[in-house]
């Protein structure tokens, strides 16, 4: 298993005293990995502070202002890439047909494009693979990053973190459409409504439907269209996620 990218899965869950009592152990797994720079470590490991001394409650606050109320931050990585489009939902079966096959289930109430669950089952998956996953959604994490340093957030390197580790070349063309799209605060209520403002439903066939292949297990995202703990917001809920051999 990948240690790293299970401690990424943790840190980007929903804040809860059983992450908070986990943060030594993390601590230890990402102080150790080579892989991300001494300066980004460093970083990091303000965050790791930052768990272990605050209030849970007000880590929670946090949160939800940041991942569940701001549509441009949010976690569900599909939202950046298809919004509410069809095509969403298509992506979304080819990924959880690619958990099934390699025997990974999800016992949260999450989406599969959730990043703290696709994290997790990339931790289980050969290097080269998890490798080649994460540089698919390597500029959704560049622009996630830029949007988390605006705010003076503490969780951005966790996400440029991510970009070293998919060791990939970032669409700089493809960052900067994300990065025009609205980035609207959370305290702006009347800006969320609209955000968060549903697309129209439409029904009948539709020529050019149909799944992506397995492979493509991100597909469209090339462009800007210790036990498990409980992941997302329902950390909220009991459960957790789990590989079967």
């Amino acid at each position: 298993m990948d240690l790293t990218l299970k401690s990424f899965s943790l840190l980007l869950s929903y804040p809860s005293p059983e992450l908070q009592r986990e943060i030594p152990e993390l601590r230890r797994v990402l102080d150790g990995d080579r892989r991300l720079g001494r300066r980004l470590r460093r970083r990091i490991g303000r965050l790791l502070t930052v768990f272990e001394q605050e209030d849970v409650w007000d880590l929670q606050e946090r949160y939800v202002d940041l991942f569940d109320r701001s549509r441009s931050l949010s976690l569900n990585l599909f939202e950046h890439v298809h919004g509410e489009s069809r095509d969403r939902g298509s992506a979304m079966v080819d990924l959880l047909e690619t958990y099934e096959r390699a025997g990974f289930v999800n016992a949260t109430p999450e989406l599969p494009d959730h990043l703290p669950l696709l994290l997790e089952f990339l931790s289980t998956r050969p290097p080269q693979e998890a490798k080649a996953l994460l540089a698919d959604a390597a500029h959704l994490f560049e622009a996630l990053a830029a949007r988390l340093e605006r705010r003076k957030s503490d969780y951005a390197p966790v996400f440029r973190a991510l970009v070293v580790l998919a060791g990939a070349s970032v669409s700089r063309s493809a960052v900067a459409a994300l990065l025009e799209r609205p980035d609207e605060s959370p305290d702006d209520l009347a800006a969320l409504d609209r955000a968060w403002e549903e697309s129209e439903v439409t029904f009948g066939p539709d020529p050019g439907a149909g799944c992506p292949k397995a492979r493509d297990l991100l597909a469209g995202m090339e462009g800007p269209q210790a036990p498990p703990l409980t992941t997302g917001p329902d950390a909220r809920q009991a459960g957790g996620t789990r590989s079967e051999p």
